[in-house]
C-alpha cells in the first residue's frame, strides 16, 4: 500500500483547492451519515474584539451548500482544555458570522469535527457526538420546537439549531474497519488505505495524497514537517 499524506498536513497544503473538494467531502459525509457539497473555503482565523481579545485560528473552515459551516481540527498533543477550545471556536465562528440587523432566527449551524490523536476526557468508544438537547427537570420530557417555529427554522428539533460536536480519538481506535466511517479514521491513524476500503473521498485520498506523487517542492516540504 502506498504511504499517504497525513490529513493534517494536507488539510493546510492541499484541500484547500477547489480540485480536492472530494476529499473532504467524502470524510464529512461518512461522518455526518448525509451526502453534502462544499461550496467553498472560509478564513480560518476571526478578528479579536479588542485588545485584550483572542483569536480563533482552526486548522480548516467550509461553507456547505446550505450555508452551514464545518470547522475541522487536528490536533495532536495533548490539551487538557481542549473541551473548552472547541466551545470558543464555535461562538467565536457564530458570532463573526452574524451580520448586524439580523434576526437570531440567523444564526448559521455550526459542525465541530475534531480530530485527536491524544484521549481526551475518560470514556471506552474512538467516536463521539455532542448535541444540546433540553429535558423537563420534573417530568424528563424533550422541549420540542413549535409549529411555527419548524417553518421558521427550517428544522424539526432543537437540537438541530445548536451547534454539533463530533471526536475522533484516533488512538483508541483498534484498526478494524466495521463500517465506511472506520475506514477513513483506519486512513486517519495508519496514513494507508486498504484496497477493499469503499468509503467516500478514499479514491481520491489514494489518487491524490500518495506521498510520492507530490510535486518535488511540496514533497520536501512534507518530509520536513
Amino acid at each position: 500500500m502506498a504511504q499517504l499524506v497525513r490529513f493534517d498536513w494536507a488539510m493546510k497544503k492541499l484541500l484547500r483547492s477547489k480540485a480536492n473538494f472530494g476529499i473532504l467531502e467524502g470524510f464529512l459525509s461518512e461522518l455526518l451519515g448525509r451526502d453534502l457539497k462544499i461550496i467553498n473555503i472560509l478564513e480560518s482565523e476571526t478578528n479579536k474584539e479588542d485588545e485584550d481579545g483572542k483569536y480563533n485560528k482552526v486548522d480548516i473552515l467550509v461553507e456547505l451548500k446550505g450555508g452551514e459551516i464545518v470547522i475541522v481540527e487536528v490536533q495532536v498533543n495533548t490539551q487538557h482544555d481542549y473541551f473548552h477550545r472547541m466551545l470558543f471556536g464555535t461562538s467565536k465562528i457564530i458570532a463573526e458570522h452574524m451580520k448586524s440587523g439580523k434576526t437570531y432566527s440567523n444564526v448559521k449551524k455550526i459542525y465541530s469535527v475534531n480530530i485527536l490523536y491524544f484521549d481526551l476526557g475518560h470514556g471506552s468508544d474512538y467516536v463521539y457526538h455532542g448535541t444540546t438537547s433540553f429535558i423537563g427537570i420534573h417530568n424528563q420530557d424533550h422541549l420540542d420546537l413549535s409549529e411555527k417555529q419548524k417553518l421558521l427554522y427550517q428544522k424539526e428539533y432543537v437540537h438541530q439549531i445548536y451547534p454539533e460536536y463530533y471526536l475522533i480519538k484516533v488512538n483508541q481506535f483498534n484498526d478494524i474497519a466495521k463500517d465506511t466511517l472506520d475506514e477513513w479514521i483506519y486512513f486517519l491513524k495508519n496514513e494507508e488505505i486498504k484496497d477493499s476500503f469503499r468509503a467516500k473521498g478514499l479514491l481520491e485520498v489514494k489518487e491524490k495524497l500518495d506521498s510520492l506523487k507530490l510535486p518535488t517542492q511540496e514533497k520536501q516540504e512534507y518530509n520536513r514537517r
